[in-house]
């Protein structure tokens, strides 16, 4: 249908099933004198000229002069780990539904805007953010836009352009995706200014060359080129693109280019995380104090019964990593973050505070949050009513432990790693996207290979939250840096079962021996507990991670002792968790084809894909 014609017509157009529906097209009524501004005619045009006829759909509301323009924003780009970890349907558009004036568009009341997927239907958390990040930008943009400014940028570039439809479109691809300098006096800055000051359109073009990472987006009717999906690569993820194909190309390329980073800024304030190490894989909170409170009083942590429910290993597992820490001799090194906890009797000061820091405190409230095993067994409300009388900032601790988890963790079904001889298997993610994709590009031209890397359970709350980085030469390292400044690996299990046992005044590494002896013994013990135990029963535990480690020349090999200075170079795939001094096979070597062979098969059943 000609969307410049006067009628739009659908039988279904009442809005009663709104919320059921994934329209595609344009749909509506109206009557036969209902007036529609010309410019909503031009924009939506535009959009289906530059992505496609099924990125656009309307509904018009003709009685309240209202409109719902939806616009489908495809994330097939997302990595489907990424995707996982956000909660998120990477096959299916996020719908972008904004709320016009029919009749007077740009120069009428700021758009409303809704963010879904109509398929993901609870938990969209990315869909609140994404919502926050557009009705800002939507704010700002309002108070210059109107129809007629609109008119006049879009007449600039039809008088710049050649008319030959050819050289028109690829250069209208490169120019909408360009980016456009943000401006402190004037938030929009067109590139018909910049075309004039620079005088040359190749310019562009080389720009465009120069980077290193195109657009995943397939348009069939426009090239269109795309940002690097991270700010360190381009810092391109705010800049306000070009309005000259009309407002709705804007706010949705804005939106594209703010996917990609959403877990490298605050959920509550937008701005970069002022994380020591970067950002991680999944979207959080930062540490600012103000945002700690709307965090609270926006409900936003309302998820731990949900997390509890549905991921209940992972949570036993995380108090323990803080429960670890916070009993170290080391934990004013090693107990980082240390918790922002809104205080529930009064909720503008923080019961805990990492400028107050209290481990006495935390230590009692922590000891008050009742066992994961216990409040899989009865009523979330009732345990948290029992974990309230004990001590009121039990639950909130609790919270704060699972949301501030910035890792993806998921506890492995029975198809596990046999020979690591544990139940307690995860598969763990903590690389924020743009490290993967870094780490993707390494591995096409280096290759890469699995290791282990050995670390005392009481660090692994940190590397959680921070990620797993090089402590060399610094205050966090514990074991010395004999082979020099870098991440420590083994392809061997021994070596990496000893380094986990290190820790908590044990500072003398285990022999190969002692350890084959060990797991010896542990397995001819009759075993007093099932192996298949579901939960965590013991405080004495130890832990090892495989990692994926890229074979470049930086991959410093002493033996079987292997140095990565590249943090980057270095992701982490699985966890595994020991009890009461029990040590998996002391012989396993990743290098072996057939243990090779296996990690592939579990990662094949996993959500991580190469």
């Amino acid at each position: 249908m000609d969307i410049k014609g006067q009628y739009w017509t659908d039988d279904d157009s009442d809005g009663d099933n709104e919320s059921e529906e994934f329209l595609y097209g344009v749909q509506g009524t109206c009557a036969a004198d209902l007036y529609r501004h010309p410019q909503l005619d031009a924009d939506i045009e535009a959009v289906k000229e530059i992505y496609s006829e099924n990125s656009v759909s309307v509904r018009e509301y003709g009685t309240i002069d209202d409109v719902d323009i939806d616009l489908h924003i495809n994330i097939s780009f997302l990595d489907e780990e990424v995707s996982t970890a956000w909660k998120v349907l990477r096959t299916e558009p996020i719908v972008l539904r904004l709320r016009f004036s029919l009749s007077q568009y740009l120069d009428g009341p700021e758009p409303s805007i809704e963010v879904f997927q109509p398929s993901n239907k609870e938990g969209f958390g990315l869909g609140l953010q994404l919502k926050k990040i557009l009705g800002m930008f939507t704010s700002q943009q309002w108070k210059h836009l109107s129809n007629d400014f609109l008119k006049t940028q879009q007449e600039k570039r039809h008088s710049w352009f050649k008319s030959s439809g050819t050289i028109k479109k690829f250069r209208a691809g490169l120019s909408i995706f360009s980016p456009i300098p943000k401006s402190p006096s004037f938030p929009i800055i067109q590139d018909s200014v910049l075309k004039g000051k620079l005088g040359v359109p190749e310019l562009r073009v080389n720009r465009l060359m120069n980077r290193s990472i195109s657009c995943t987006m397939k348009n069939p009717k426009v090239e269109v080129f795309g940002y690097p999906p991270s700010t360190q690569v381009g810092g391109h993820c705010k800049n306000i693109p070009t309005l000259e194909y009309g407002f709705l190309v804007q706010i949705m390329k804005y939106a594209e280019q703010r996917i990609p980073t959403l877990n490298e800024y605050c959920v509550v304030c937008d701005e970069q995380h002022v994380f020591q190490n970067g950002s991680m894989l999944k979207p959080a909170v930062c540490t600012r104090e103000l945002c700690v409170f709307s965090f609270y009083t926006l409900g936003v942590m309302s998820g731990a019964a949900e997390e509890v429910a549905t991921g209940a290993e992972v949570v036993d597992l995380l108090v323990a990593m803080c429960r670890a820490a916070l009993e170290s001799p080391r934990k004013s090194i090693i107990f980082e973050p240390y918790p922002s906890v809104v205080d529930p009797s009064d909720p503008k000061t923080l019961a805990f505070n990492p400028k107050k820091k209290n481990y006495e405190r935390l230590q009692k409230a922590l000891d008050s949050v009742m066992s994961i095993r216990e409040m899989t067994q009865g009523s979330y409300l009732e345990i948290k009513k029992q974990m309230d009388k004990l001590d009121p900032l039990a639950h909130p601790l609790l919270q704060w432990i699972i949301s501030s988890n910035r890792s993806h963790i998921v506890k492995l079904p029975l198809s596990r790693l046999k020979f690591m001889h544990t139940s307690h298997q995860f598969l763990l993610l903590s690389s924020p996207p743009a490290k993967e994709a870094r780490f993707r590009t390494a591995k096409k031209l280096y290759g890469s290979t699995f290791a282990f890397h050995g670390s005392h359970i009481e660090n692994w709350h940190s590397i959680l939250r921070n990620g797993l980085v090089n402590a060399s030469y610094t205050k966090l390292q514990l074991h010395g840096a004999a082979y020099g400044k870098g991440i420590y690996l083994s392809p061997i299990s021994s070596i990496s079962f000893g380094y986990s046992g290190m820790g908590k005044g044990q500072h003398r590494m285990p022999s190969k021996d002692e350890l084959v002896q060990r797991y010896n013994r542990m397995n001819t013990i009759p075993q007093t507990r099932s192996i298949q135990s579901r939960f965590l029963q013991s405080r004495n535990l130890n832990c090892i991670a495989l990692c994926e480690v890229i074979t470049s020349k930086d991959l410093q090999k002493h033996g079987n002792i292997w140095v990565c200075p590249v943090s980057d170079h270095v992701c982490t795939r699985f966890f595994f968790v020991y009890e009461d001094g029990q040590v998996g096979d002391a012989n396993i070597n990743t290098q072996d084809p057939k243990i090779q062979k296996e990690i592939m098969r579990v990662i094949g059943t996993q959500v991580y894909t190469n």
